[in-house]
């Protein structure tokens, strides 16, 4: 093998990514919910989480 035939590193790296998300997939996306911004309802929905889910010793 040739150095012309060798492959450059930023193919194996390219290369490398593929097989990695062929195998594990979309893992974490790329910015947070918080970054994301959105229409500010997730607080709300948290919220009405917890108190749909309080434990009754908690009071109401």
């Amino acid at each position: 093998m040739t150095k012309s035939d060798s492959p450059k590193p930023a193919d194996d790296d390219a290369a490398r990514r593929r097989r990695l998300a062929e195998v594990f997939g979309d893992v974490l996306p790329e910015t947070t919910s918080d970054e994301r911004g959105g229409s500010g309802a997730g607080a709300d929905d948290r919220e009405a989480w917890y108190r749909e889910n309080r434990p009754p010793h908690h009071g109401g």
